[in-house]
């Protein structure tokens, strides 16, 4: 407790990983639509240069697609999770991930990442005959 007993701080839930001195922490908001269900997972991505997190403001569960750092995703590895829209997701170094799945119509979140020199998106594209799908609940 902090503030003289009036707040809660829940202190260091995740640390922000940055490759060079040099690089910086920033802070966005994304809002981000829901897609369609079933939902094609054509692609996943990479941040090679730092971590990312995605911490929901409005409440809503939305769906994390993650596989295993590797120089690409291994698709026997994929896997698939939802949140109870409280928790957040840190994806760390290298991880490969879907952007962002909303389960809400409309949603934000308060983004946290790297910002520095040099390339920190790297986007993996799967064959079109490569069926990968999410499948409502």
């Amino acid at each position: 407790m902090i503030n003289k007993g009036n707040t809660r701080r829940y202190h260091r839930l995740a640390e922000v990983s940055l490759g060079k001195q040099e690089d910086t922490a920033i802070i966005s908001i994304f809002t981000t639509k829901a897609y369609p269900m079933p939902m094609p997972i054509s692609m996943l991505e990479r941040h090679p240069l730092g971590s990312q997190a995605f911490i929901p403001l409005n409440g809503e569960p939305f769906l994390i697609v993650v596989a295993p750092p590797g120089d690409t995703p291994e698709i026997s590895k994929i896997q698939a999770f939802i949140t109870d829209g409280q928790q957040g997701i840190n994806y760390h170094t290298g991880v490969w991930h879907h952007p962002v799945i909303s389960c809400a119509a409309q949603d934000s979140f308060l983004v946290i990442d790297r910002a520095g020199e040099g390339h920190n998106c790297d986007e993996h594209d799967f064959p079109a005959d490569t069926a990968i799908e999410l499948l409502p609940a």
